[in-house]
């Protein structure tokens, strides 16, 4: 995973081309998009995982869910950064209320609001299901916030990748680097997520044990 990562970031800098609108700050292009998909990816899979907790009351679908949000929210958070020096560069501002800076933020906003809400609630079951319903919920609101309102209002925003033609605006060499990178963040995603179920149920062990001594 290292390895495929490091070589990502060497042909992200040293093979793909530039694009003659963007320039240098295309290198971005290929962390940004990643991390907003992977972001995304993770809010699917934690309302995937809530609706399968209501469904069977298995814990394990519980710390997933838990989980996906929290890596979600990370990569949204990075989206947002990386999304920023790019717009420093090309529109002279790290910040410009633009429609898809401003639904990542009521995006972060909302399942920050998640995360309150489980820390909010002491009793595990009672916080597990209102989790699973507010996480239900809260990922009807993604397709609307990442693919509809930022395509109703005019943007600073470049075209996006693939567009309304459904056509690849980029060279061979370009999209070599960019679907490697999406690759390696989904299956980036797929290790963070393993690897931070696993503390959530040692978290919910521990804390067994402490209730019963």
């Amino acid at each position: 995973m290292g390895l495929a990562m490091s070589g990502v970031i060497w042909a992200a800098f040293l093979y793909a081309p530039p694009a003659k609108a963007l320039g240098e700050t295309t290198r971005i292009l290929f962390f940004h998009v990643p991390c907003a998909w992977v972001g995304t990816l993770a809010f699917f899979v934690s309302a995937y995982a809530s609706i399968r907790f209501l469904q069977k009351g298995e814990s394990h679908y519980d710390h997933t869910a838990h989980a996906a949000a929290h890596i979600g929210f990370i990569f949204t958070v990075l989206a947002t950064v990386t999304g920023s020096v790019w717009a420093k560069e090309i529109w002279q501002s790290y910040w410009n209320w633009d429609p898809r800076q401003t639904s990542i933020v009521i995006l972060m906003l909302i399942y920050g609001a998640y995360f309150a809400l489980r820390a909010s609630i002491e009793d595990e079951d009672a916080r597990a299901r209102l989790a699973a319903v507010y996480s239900i919920i809260a990922c009807v609101t993604v397709p609307f916030l990442v693919f509809i309102v930022p395509r109703i209002y005019d943007s600073l925003h470049p075209d996006p990748i693939i567009n309304e033609q459904a056509k690849v605006n980029m060279n061979s060499a370009m999209q070599h680097v960019f679907w490697s990178s999406l690759i390696c963040f989904t299956v980036l995603f797929t290790w963070m997520l393993n690897l931070k179920k696993r503390s959530l149920v040692l978290q919910h062990k521990l804390n067994i044990l402490k209730r019963a001594g």
